[in-house]
């Protein structure tokens, strides 16, 4: 096991997966993490929903429609390779994971604070798959926000809202991104 700064400081958002499954095992380790972030007045706002092959394929005619009218906009086209391409941002990773936060209609800074906490919940997830080696992309694509993942998740949009897929695997590669330097981004003040 790696030391805390070192997790924090190495790890990377990963495209590109292997075919290596995770093993639920690690999935469950996770978490565990995930479920100790901090949240204010202990409202434990996420949900997990991890996305089996059977739930993926009733997400495709959405996303095939999704992409060809994205790529009938942007081309005039609606490119086989662009449909392939979101249909494999679906089904090809090793793990899908949707990740939602409660809703409070009726109390803002609630919603907003359990928004926070939800990010803080995904990113110890992301931190604890790190350290056993597996990468991830949070990805907020229009799928995320399609009334129909609703429907196939049997998640309530009145109670819930998705922040994003958390896609995660064995990474195929790691990417090397400069990142700013602390002085880039704090500030002393008197």
């Amino acid at each position: 096991m790696t030391s805390v700064q070192d997790i924090l400081n190495s790890r990377r958002t990963v495209y590109r997966f292997t075919e290596r499954v995770v093993e639920e095992s690690s999935l469950e380790m996770a978490f565990k993490a995930a479920s100790n972030a901090p949240c204010h007045k202990q409202t434990h706002p996420w949900n997990y929903y991890v996305l089996g092959l059977e739930t993926r394929m009733e997400l495709v005619p959405t996303v095939i429609s999704m992409a060809k009218e994205k790529a009938s906009k942007t081309s005039g086209d609606e490119s086989d390779q662009s449909v392939n391409r979101a249909v494999s941002k679906i089904m090809d990773i090793p793990t899908l994971i949707a990740v939602t936060t409660k809703l409070s209609p009726q109390d803002s800074f609630r919603e907003e604070e359990d928004y926070a906490a939800t990010v803080c919940s995904l990113h110890n997830l992301v931190l604890s798959l790190w350290d056993m080696g597996i990468g991830s992309q949070w990805s907020t694509g229009s799928i995320t926000r399609h009334p129909s993942t609703y429907s196939v998740l049997g998640i309530e949009e009145e109670k819930e809202r998705i922040v994003g897929f958390l896609k995660a695997g064995y990474p195929e590669s790691i990417p090397k991104i400069e990142k700013k330097s602390s002085s880039e981004i704090r500030k002393y003040l008197p």
